[in-house]
Formats: structure tokens, C-alpha cells, sequence
């Protein structure tokens, strides 16, 4: 991608450029290409578990807002969790990445305890999510929120940095133009220097899925990205997430109200209510199961 698209970006490159000359020849550094294993993360054969959850349980003072949960996630398959409102959905994503602790039960993630592991530690793993309320750096720029998602797998200190400060700023440039790749396919490419407060409420889910991506997951967690979306956009959604898992190859887990998007692009659902699975099988096997009709789809579907 052509870096000179982004003004601010170009005086940065030229800045590196110059940096890090060591006086003996003023051309300018190749960016280092990344290691393939740095690249991508393992997605795992077909058909193997990737994610296992057993008798999973969540109390608030006695309310249990997830109960005796239970999930079998293997790689490659697109999941749906549907529910009404206060099913326990959103506290099932907050458990699976650690913001929450278990009151009972295990997860296993590629078949490694992750019961009690920190949200950093999960997404490190392969893990990742977006948030049901959008949770962007909203003051800094689109471009930078992919950036800071990056530094996951790029940690540096300051005398790590200082001792390899050509070798840091090669890959700082290579940051960045990985980054407005990302932004590119995820169509944001031409917003990359605005703020991301600034972006459209669609933008913005988009631009929470790439920063997501930037981490390298395996396993992508996706709460509500149709929220606010209309009939056009959440086709466009519905095209972004085949492509993503295609390009990625992904294993997907989306939490969504959005019934025709559901329906269409998940292989499989699990339906809670009450912090309770009351369904799971094939959307139309799920769509005519009685206790599904009951408390959440209704009798007109």
C-alpha cells in the first residue's frame, strides 16, 4: 500500500529513514519482513478442539447469570450465541477472556488451563474479542489503535530498544504499513489518520474487529458487531466475516440480535436464557425448537 496516501505516516517513515543512518551511505533501510510464525497464529487442523468449557458457572451475590455452561469449539466453525437480553451472553465472552472470574467450572484453550488466566495472557494465546459497548482509544488516531494492537507480539524494553535501535525502527516502519494493510481490508484504509472517535458508528465496529485482528487470534470472539447496523451494512457484515475467517482462517464465536445474520452465517447455535442453554444444533433445527419460540424468537419465526 502507498505509504504517501498518508502524510503524517510519510514524514514519520522519512524520519526513520534518516534515524537510523549510520553515516556511511544515506540510503534508505528495506523494512524487515516478520517471521511467518510471527505473522500468523497456528489456526489448528480441521476438527480440532480448540476451545473446552465444561460446567461453567457465574454468581453475583447469589444471582447466576451463566450456569452449568458447556462448549465444544473446533477450529474453523462459526458459532452463534443467541439469547434475550440478560441471558448471560455478554458474561460468558467477559469469562472466556478473563475480565471475569469463574465461580465454578473449566476452560481449557488449545488444551492449556486458561480457567484463571489475565485477559493479556488469553489474547496472547489466540483469544481474542470485541466488546458489545465499542471500546476504542477513541483519542487516538484509526491508524494507531491497529498500531497499539500490534505491539502484542513486538514487546520491547527501553535498553532492548536503545542497544538495537536500527533493527527497532525497521520494525516500527514494518508496524505501521502492516497496519494500514489490516486497515485496507477492513476498508478503513482512506480513515487511517482520523481520530477513531470521529469514524461512524459502523466504522467503528469495523474498526474494533481489525484492531482484534491485529493481535493475530485464532479464535475471535464478536459481541454484537451488528448492533446499530442497517439491512446493507450487516450484509456487508456478513461478507466481512467469511472473508476474515477465509483469510485468517478463523474459528469464530459471535454473539448477535441480528436473527437473519445469525441464521445465514452460523454453522451452528447455542441458545441461552437464563444463563442456561436451552438449545444447540443446526438455525433450523434451533429456529423450530419450542423453548427457543418461547422465550426469544417468537411464534412469527
Amino acid at each position: 500500500m502507498a505509504l504517501s496516501m498518508y502524510p503524517d505516516l510519510v514524514r514519520r517513515s522519512q524520519w526513520l529513514h534518516t534515524s537510523a543512518a549510520d553515516g556511511s551511505s544515506g540510503e534508505p533501510m528495506t523494512p524487515v519482513q516478520p517471521d511467518a510464525e510471527q505473522t500468523t497464529s497456528d489456526p489448528g487442523s480441521p476438527g480440532q478442539v480448540l476451545l473446552d468449557v465444561r460446567d461453567l458457572s457465574k454468581a453475583f451475590r447469589g444471582l447466576l447469570a451463566l450456569q452449568n455452561y458447556a462448549l465444544t469449539l473446533r477450529a474453523g466453525e462459526i458459532l452463534g450465541i443467541i439469547g434475550p437480553n440478560g441471558a448471560g451472553k455478554t458474561t460468558l465472552f467477559n469469562l472466556l477472556t478473563g475480565f471475569l472470574a469463574s465461580t465454578t467450572g473449566t476452560i481449557h484453550f488449545r488444551g492449556q488451563d486458561v480457567t484463571h488466566a489475565a485477559p493479556p495472557v488469553v489474547v496472547e494465546m489466540g483469544l481474542a474479542r470485541t466488546f458489545q459497548n465499542i471500546r476504542l482509544f477513541g483519542g487516538l488516531s484509526v491508524l494507531d489503535n491497529v498500531t497499539v494492537a500490534q505491539q502484542l507480539h513486538t514487546p520491547v524494553s527501553f535498553w532492548k530498544t536503545m542497544l538495537s535501535w536500527p533493527t527497532f525502527l525497521r520494525k516500527e516502519e514494518q508496524t505501521y504499513r502492516d497496519a494500514l494493510e489490516l486497515l485496507d481490508l477492513m476498508g478503513l484504509a482512506d480513515q487511517a489518520a482520523r481520530r477513531a472517535s470521529e469514524l461512524s458508528y459502523g466504522d467503528q465496529r469495523r474498526l474494533e474487529i481489525g484492531r482484534a485482528l491485529a493481535t493475530r487470534p485464532t479464535v475471535l470472539l464478536l459481541d454484537e458487531p451488528a448492533a446499530g447496523m442497517n439491512p446493507r451494512e450487516s450484509d456487508q457484515l456478513h461478507q466481512l466475516i467469511l472473508d476474515l475467517r477465509r483469510q485468517f482462517s478463523l474459528t469464530i464465536v459471535l454473539v448477535e440480535h441480528d436473527m437473519r445474520l445469525v441464521m445465514n452465517l452460523c454453522e451452528r447455535l447455542q441458545v441461552l436464557n437464563y444463563g442456561e442453554i436451552i438449545a444447540e444444533g443446526l438455525p433450523e433445527d434451533v429456529r423450530r425448537h419450542p423453548r427457543v419460540i418461547e422465550s426469544y424468537l417468537g411464534a412469527a419465526l
